[in-house]
């Protein structure tokens, strides 16, 4: 079927345009899940490593980063998998879209520490909340008195259980098409059914970002026996065609791309 041409919400149309300024505020080091957590992939390197100078320069000039957000960035920094947590302008790039959308309603999908978490619930409102999924709360609970510290636990809602479980859940308690916006940043070969479930959790004109689309170049020629990169590359080719979505691939970091719901 053909994409419709011009029943792209506001808000939508709005946060296509903003993505420009990805390119100004960053390009960013996308958050790599650990092995120890979800599946088995190894982090891949970034457009711009972390030491470049020319790294430096955009955080210099685009990071506004709160407080208990540095606080728990530089504590996750200091265990060996730290450096698989999503990174600061990433993190304040997709907060600046929830504020866009007005979003009141976030799902993530792969917690670690909980600095997404954090910084998705510092954008929203009081009275909003993040269904924040994971399988493991020993790194949820470095980010547990952060979250407090910042005021913000009560909008963070920790469900450890596999995120399919949870996001069945929140379908059959009727919440389909009342979320704004969801991160997609856990295992690899779920993330197809992760996308499906979120599509129809989130509402018309949310936005889906789903995070490591690149996999450090390996989808150009992905091998048979890397099951990970084989789904995400399924996945990259099924959205470019989904009619039911607009979508902008921007190279962040691994790669992350927005998913805008028609």
């Amino acid at each position: 079927p053909k994409m419709p041409l011009f029943s792209v919400p506001k808000e939508v149309a709005v946060g296509t345009a903003m993505l420009g300024v990805a390119f100004a505020t960053g390009l960013l080091a996308g958050k790599r899940y650990p092995f120890l957590v979800f599946g088995t992939s190894k982090p891949h390197k970034s457009i711009i490593g972390k030491s470049s100078p020319l790294w430096q320069y955009i955080l210099d000039h685009s990071l506004r980063e709160h407080p208990v957000l540095k606080k728990l960035r530089l504590l996750t920094a200091d265990y060996p998998w730290g450096k698989m947590m999503v990174s600061c302008d990433q993190a304040q790039f997709m907060a600046n879209l929830i504020k866009l959308i007005k979003a009141k309603k976030v799902i993530e999908v792969g917690v670690l520490t909980g600095y997404n978490a954090l910084s998705m619930a510092l954008a929203l409102p009081d009275n909003g909340r993040v269904i924040a999924c994971d399988i493991n709360e020993d790194y949820a609970k470095i980010g547990k008195p952060l979250w407090k510290e910042a005021g913000v636990d009560h909008k963070i809602d920790l469900r450890i259980k596999p995120a399919t479980q949870t996001l069945d859940e929140l379908l059959a308690g009727g919440e389909a098409e009342t979320f704004d916006f969801a991160f997609i940043d856990a295992d690899k070969e779920s993330y197809n059914e992760y996308y499906e479930k979120c599509l129809r959790l989130i509402k018309k004109g949310g936005i889906i970002a789903i995070d490591n689309v690149l996999r450090g170049g390996k989808v150009l020629k992905p091998r048979k026996d890397d099951l990970e990169t084989q789904s995400i590359h399924h996945l990259n080719e099924k959205l470019v065609r989904d009619a039911r979505v607009n979508i902008s691939m921007i190279p962040m970091g691994d790669g992350v791309t927005l998913v805008f719901k028609l």
